[in-house]
């Protein structure tokens, strides 16, 4: 009769201890969150304004940074380069392109400005 009550404490504090949650340590207390890179944010911002604006992306290489694609028979082409100081600069060309009032590289451009929070 003396081996469960010796045992009991035991089994308890073994119970207790597993509802135990341990939380990851921040040193400044504030969790970190991961964001994507500038080249990462602008090259999603161009692929989705390209959409919004109603291009027909045929081609999209995120390593040499080329969006290729078609409107209206019109041929469209979209850079996304990362500078040297860390800065990323996008173009966005459609010399043959016959749309106005607003054209296609004005809704191109607002579709950007918005997807990147501008």
């Amino acid at each position: 009769m003396r081996r469960p009550q010796r045992w009991l404490p035991v089994l308890c504090c073994a119970a207790l201890l597993g509802g135990c949650v341990a939380y990851p340590y921040y040193p400044d207390g504030t969790p970190v969150a991961a964001t994507p890179s500038r080249f990462e944010q602008a090259w999603h911002a161009a692929l989705g304004a390209a959409a919004d604006a109603g291009v027909q992306v045929t081609d999209a290489d995120r390593a040499s940074g080329r969006i290729s694609g078609v409107k209206a028979g019109a041929a469209v082409s979209i850079g996304v380069q990362q500078l040297a100081d860390g800065r990323v600069q996008v173009s966005f060309q459609a010399p043959a392109s016959r749309e106005a009032n607003p054209s296609l590289d004005e809704r191109w451009l607002a579709a950007y400005n918005r997807r990147m929070g501008r």
